[in-house]
């Protein structure tokens, strides 16, 4: 089969080579699914220059979002062959999802969603359940919460945007330029603050009437979620979700005491098969109203996976992008 690898330690275009593959085998309780959509994620760029925490050893084949149907199982696993997934995949033992034909947890792998196709599917699920998980489980989200969501226009940022709105929140998205402004908009934000053209905790102040926002949507750390977090209001919660800039906030105890409020950590890895689907199902109900829709906003040919990884890499990407054409 035709797949992706890694070879090397570098930039996407640099250090990756489509080559032909034995079809990997599934293990005890794994599947093998034929990828029709793969959804492409910063995580994919950081495994090509080895600064993810869970990048492989070399040489592996990327790719942790795949939509596809099962067609091998491994021991212990009664899914019938054919069963149309999304899941995410065995990326970290080298069996991604840009390759043909991937390998995933058959405890991970679920039901695709009533109104979405593959594309759409291959998008939605680890951004969306990640929000859930962010802003429900961690978060304590209710209705009329002040969220600012930072790196709005990437792929965790929509999913939280969307999710935010559709839960009650009104929703501040930090981007920064007007062309990632504009989308947010579109995906419903109430406020777009652009983080170049301010001082963002000042802005953020501003906005809520000097109030501050009771929780931050953080996928991007460093040095804007630190600025970001000395707007949260009294109890506010900083969410980390991810570390986009290259590194994760680090924020003095002190000031958290001083200001009563919390860093709170977001792992959606860790939720077990029933809460997953408790999930699944949450999110699925929103689809089918119309208070989640696609955050897909363009599909990337097979072969031209590594241009595609090296426009993200430059920052030159709004919203998600999902391979396919397999």
């Amino acid at each position: 089969m035709r797949a992706w690898q890694v070879q090397a330690r570098g930039e996407p275009t640099d250090v990756l080579r489509q080559v032909s593959v034995e079809l990997p085998e599934p293990g005890p309780g794994q599947l093998r699914v034929r990828v029709t959509a793969a959804g492409i994620g910063l995580p994919d760029v950081l495994m090509c220059r080895a600064t993810y925490p869970l990048t492989p050893a070399l040489p592996f084949t990327p790719g942790q979002e795949a939509a596809g149907v099962v067609t091998a199982v491994g021991a212990g696993v009664d899914l019938p062959l054919g069963t149309r997934v999304m899941t995410g995949t065995a990326f970290t033992e080298g069996h991604g999802s840009f390759a043909e034909e991937c390998l995933a947890a058959a405890d991970y792998a679920l039901p695709v969603p009533a109104g979405l196709d593959d594309t759409q599917a291959a998008g939605f699920w680890i951004p969306h359940l990640t929000g859930w998980v962010g802003l429900v489980e961690r978060g304590r989200l209710a209705p009329g919460d002040w969220l600012a969501v930072l790196g709005a226009a990437g792929g965790s940022g929509i999913a939280a945007v969307q999710l935010g709105r559709a839960l009650g929140a009104r929703v501040i998205a930090v981007v920064g330029d007007a062309e990632r402004a504009r989308f947010c908009r579109d995906l419903g934000a109430e406020v777009t603050l652009n983080h170049r053209d301010c001082h963002l905790a000042t802005a953020l102040r501003e906005t809520t009437d000097g109030r501050g926002v009771d929780l931050i949507y953080d996928p991007v750390g460093g040095a804007l979620a630190i600025e970001a977090a000395s707007a949260l209001a009294r109890d506010g919660r900083l969410l980390c979700v991810g570390f986009a800039s290259g590194a994760w906030p680090e924020i003095a105890a002190h000031d958290l005491v001083l200001g009563n409020t919390s860093l709170v950590g977001v792992y959606a890895g860790g939720y077990s098969r029933a809460e997953r689907e408790g999930v699944l199902a949450e999110l699925s109900a929103l689809v089918s109203v119309g208070r989640l829709r696609n955050a897909v906003t363009a599909t990337v040919a097979f072969d031209d996976l590594p241009g595609a990884l090296q426009r993200m890499a430059d920052r030159a990407v709004v919203g998600k992008l999902v391979l396919e054409g397999y």
